[in-house]
C-alpha cells in the first residue's frame, strides 16, 4: 500500500489553477478522497457545471456511473503512476446525455500536491458516435442486398406454389379438402407480403414539402388508439420546426414501426418489442411513452455534416435493449419477442436513409429512445474525413 496522502496546500491549488485555466484541454484536480480541488473553464463547459458547484465535492455527485474513473484515481494515487483509458462512458449528474471520453490521469508528486491527481479528458463522444453511425449506415447498405438477393429467390417458388394450388382447388369437389387449398393460397399470400415489406418500396421517395408534426400527431393518434389505458402516450414538440421535404407515407411509416416498437416494450407479453428485452413493465409506476420534435444544428450523420437536422425521438421507460441485441438491432429478422418478424426497425432504418436520413438508439433499464435524424436541406451537407 502506498502512504497515506497528505492535505493538499490551497496555495498550491490556486498556482496550479492559474495554469490550468489557460489550457483549452478539459482538466480537473482531484485529492485522493476523490474530492473536486479545481476544474478549469473547458471543463466547466465539458461537464455542465460550475467550478463553484463543483469545487469540494466528491466526483461521484458530478458524474454519475464514475465507479471506474474513481478506481483510477485510487490506482494512480497508489501507485503514484500515470494511467489512461480509452473511451470511458460517464454521465454529468444534471444531464441525461452521456458523454464518451479519453481519460488520462497523472499524480502530482511533488510535496505541495502530495495527494492530488490530475485529470485529464478529451471528449470522444463526436468520434464514438461517427463511428457508431458508419457501422448502421455499412449495416442498412449490406443488408438491403442481402434482403433483395433472399427476396426473388423466395418469390419465384412462392409464385409457383400458390398457382398450383388454385389449379388443385378447381379440381377438388370436397369441400373439406377444398380448405386445405385455401390454407396454402393463405399462407402463400402472407409469405409474399412479408417478402414485399422486406424488398421494401420499388420506387424512390416521392418528396414535398411536409410539417413533421402533422405525420407526428397521426402517428400519436394512431398509438393512443392502441394503447392499453395504463400506458400515457405524451408530446414534447418544438413548433419551430420548418417544413422537410419527405416522402409522407415513408415517414409515417418510419415513425409508426418505432411508436409501436416502444408501445410493445410496454405491453406485458411473452417477449416485448422489437428488440427490447424481456422483462414486466409493471415494475414501473408508470409505464409512459414520449413523442419529441427538436431542431438540431451542426449534426453528422455518417462523415457527413448538416447544417440543419430535424431530430424526432420516440422514448419509453420500458426495461431497455438487451445487450445481445445491441450490435444487430437493425438487421431484419432480429427480434426480442417470440411473435415478431424482426422488420420494424430494419424496414425504418432503410426508409429513413433513402432520405439521407438515420435512426439510432440509446437504451439503459427504464429509458430508451430511438432517434430519427432527417436533414432538412440535402444540399448543404459536407463530407468530412
Amino acid at each position: 500500500m502506498g502512504a497515506e496522502p497528505r492535505a493538499v496546500s490551497a496555495v498550491a491549488v490556486a498556482d496550479l489553477a492559474r495554469t490550468l485555466d489557460s489550457l483549452t484541454t478539459s482538466v480537473l484536480l482531484v485529492d485522493a478522497k476523490h474530492c473536486v480541488l479545481h476544474l478549469n473553464v473547458a471543463a466547466e463547459s465539458l461537464l455542465g457545471t460550475s467550478r463553484y458547484q463543483a469545487l469540494g465535492r466528491p466526483l461521484n455527485e458530478l458524474l454519475r456511473g464514475a465507479d471506474l474513473l474513481l478506481s483510477m484515481i485510487d490506482r494512480v494515487v497508489e501507485t503514484q503512476r500515470p494511467f489512461s483509458r480509452r473511451e470511458l462512458t460517464l454521465r454529468p449528474a444534471g444531464g441525461e446525455a452521456e458523454l464518451v471520453v479519453d481519460c488520462t490521469l497523472s499524480a502530482l508528486d511533488d510535496s505541495s500536491h502530495f495527494g492530488a491527481v490530475l485529470l485529464e479528458i478529451s471528449d470522444a463522444t463526436q468520434h464514438k458516435r461517427i463511428s457508431r453511425e458508419n457501422a448502421l449506415l455499412a449495416q442498412v447498405g449490406g443488408s438491403r442486398l442481402m434482403i433483395r438477393q433472399l427476396a426473388h429467390e423466395i418469390k419465384n417458388p412462392l409464385g409457383g406454389l400458390r398457382g398450383a394450388a388454385q389449379l388443385l382447388e378447381r379440381q377438388l369437389s370436397d369441400a373439406t379438402m377444398r380448405e386445405y387449398t385455401s390454407v396454402i393460397i393463405n399462407e402463400a399470400d402472407r409469405l409474399k407480403t412479408l417478402v414485399d415489406t422486406l424488398l421494401g418500396p420499388g420506387h424512390a421517395p416521392r418528396k414535398q414539402l411536409i410539417n413533421i408534426h402533422e405525420m407526428l400527431q397521426h402517428v400519436w393518434q394512431l398509438l393512443k388508439l392502441e394503447a392499453p389505458s395504463s400506458i400515457d402516450v405524451a408530446r414534447d414538440y418544438d413548433p419551430s420546426l420548418p417544413p422537410l421535404r419527405l416522402d409522407r407515407d415513408q415517414i409515417i411509416q418510419v415513425l409508426l414501426n418505432l411508436g409501436r416498437n416502444a408501445l410493445q416494450a410496454l405491453v406485458p407479453a411473452s417477449g416485448n418489442g422489437n428488440g427490447h428485452a424481456q422483462d414486466t413493465p409493471d415494475r414501473v409506476t408508470e409505464r409512459r411513452i414520449i413523442l419529441r420534435s427538436r431542431a438540431l444544428t451542426n449534426v453528422y450523420i455518417g462523415t457527413r455534416r448538416y447544417r440543419l437536422v430535424a431530430s424526432v425521438q420516440f422514448e419509453d421507460n420500458g426495461p431497455g435493449v438487451p445487450d445481445h441485441l445491441r450490435e444487430t438491432l437493425f438487421y431484419p429478422l432480429v427480434t426480442g419477442r417470440a411473435e415478431g418478424t424482426g422488420l420494424g426497425l430494419a424496414v425504418a432504418q432503410d426508409l429513413a436513409n433513402r432520405h439521407e436520413g438515420l435512426i439510432e438508439f440509446e437504451s439503459r433499464p427504464g429509458r430508451t429512445v430511438f432517434t430519427v435524424l432527417l436533414p432538412f436541406d440535402v444540399s448543404d451537407a459536407n463530407e468530412t474525413a
